[in-house]
């Protein structure tokens, strides 16, 4: 009996790995990592979740694409594995400046600071503010693409 608790202490204080607590970012929100060493090929489990942009061999940015969780492996130039991490993307960054408005089944998200609210039309809120914010927001891009063009 004092073997198994004497064991099972040592796995309890034993030290876990860098990415065994995963990675949470925020959607649309990019994330810095620093690999051990040098990584050849980077692997996502769901790239509509998270995806990955290479700076160099040994970092990486990852880009919160949509809600959920999916994991990220990387393997060195011999193919062995040397990094293996869950990654999480949520709602916001969790710093306050997301107020959420349920009326009854509708749904609305807006992104605030101190002195106003925005709608900020998310994934999961109505279609009705979802299309209306996301095409106000494609016009105005559209618009700024346009004139930067000289159109």
């Amino acid at each position: 009996m004092r073997r198994v608790l004497f064991a099972a202490s040592l796995v309890l204080i034993a030290p876990a790995p860098a990415f065994a607590a995963g990675i949470a970012l925020a959607m649309d929100a990019v994330h810095t990592i620093t690999f051990d060493q040098p990584v050849a090929t980077v692997y996502v489990g769901n790239p509509s979740i998270a995806d990955v942009n290479m700076i160099d061999s040994r970092h990486a940015f990852i880009i919160g694409k949509g809600f959920g969780s999916t994991n990220i492996v990387a393997l060195n130039g011999d193919g062995k594995q040397v990094f293996d991490s869950p990654v999480s993307v949520l709602s916001n960054s969790g710093d306050g400046s997301t107020l959420v408005l349920n009326r009854g089944t509708e749904r609305v998200t807006y992104s605030c600071t101190a002195s106003h609210c925005e709608a900020a039309g998310v994934p999961g809120d109505s279609k009705t503010v979802f299309d209306q914010v996301n095409g106000e927001l494609t016009a105005h891009s559209d618009a700024a693409h346009k004139a930067a063009q000289g159109q």
